[in-house]
């Protein structure tokens, strides 16, 4: 890899941190402080050991949150594109429960579950379960008729069909809606952490502006957010490129 090739994801970010310093360096009543002043927030809360917590909360509250809606999600999902009177039966009540947001449910998650990590958690779920059911149901639905045919027509029995050919078929659609959703489920929970909880990195944000608008914290906070979501979209990219996947995929 040449160092052009290096440096190039890196060039959109220099620019925009260059653009940031110019325009808090010209202002003369700017409250946003510059980049060195948000890097000196984040070693701040380092050193006071809050970074890390705050870190962990968050990742704590996607983490179950996520799994709970994919392990939920997926088999639901296949099992109604497998099943089609099935399909036909929920699928209006998921249709009006997909365009609900998230966020819309904090109330009804505070009052069953009260201010806390169950909350925050209950919320990830709910932003995680529907996209997934959806994703897997439309998986199966583009399964190409003739695989399944021929499957059928090599003696294959149905639970066989299901292993042999359902599971490799839907897998790389589904890589794709596991990496939207966890992109959403990170939204979520730092939205849910401003109102539902007293830690995480959203909680972060709200403490720091309330806490004699220390805008560097806030910005600090911001930062991480952008870094962390950025970490997990790289894994989930990672799982593309596994050799029982790449098959379902355009060559670069």
């Amino acid at each position: 890899m040449t160092l052009r090739k290096l440096l190039l994801p890196f060039s959109a970010i220099t620019l925009l941190v260059v653009a940031w310093q110019v325009s808090v360096a010209l202002s003369t009543e700017s409250l946003i402080p510059g980049p060195w002043a948000v890097l000196l927030g984040i070693v701040e809360l380092a050193q006071k050991g809050l970074l890390l917590k705050y870190v962990v909360a968050s990742l704590f509250r996607v983490t179950w949150g996520y799994l709970a809606g994919v392990l939920l999600g997926i088999p639901f999902g296949l099992m109604l594109g497998w099943y089609h009177r099935g399909e036909r039966a929920v699928n209006p009540l998921i249709q009006i429960l997909r365009p609900i947001s998230p966020l819309a449910w904090i109330p009804i998650s505070i009052l069953w579950f009260g201010v806390g990590d169950l909350a925050a958690v209950y919320l990830i779920f709910m932003a995680s379960f529907l996209p997934m059911t959806v994703t897997a149901i439309n998986a199966v639905r583009n399964i190409a008729p003739v695989h399944l045919n021929a499957g059928r027509n090599f003696g294959l029995s149905e639970s066989q069909v299901i292993t042999r050919v359902l599971y490799p078929a839907v897998m790389p659609q589904l890589i794709v809606g596991l990496r939207i959703t966890l992109g959403i489920a990170w939204l979520v929970v730092v939205a849910a952490e401003m109102i539902a909880v007293n830690s995480g990195l959203g909680f972060l944000i709200i403490d720091a502006r309330n806490a004699g608008n220390r805008y560097d914290l806030v910005i600090a906070g911001m930062v991480m957010i952008g870094l962390i979501g950025l970490i997990l979209d790289i894994g989930m990219r990672n799982l593309e490129k596994l050799k029982s996947l790449r098959w379902g995929y355009g060559e670069a």
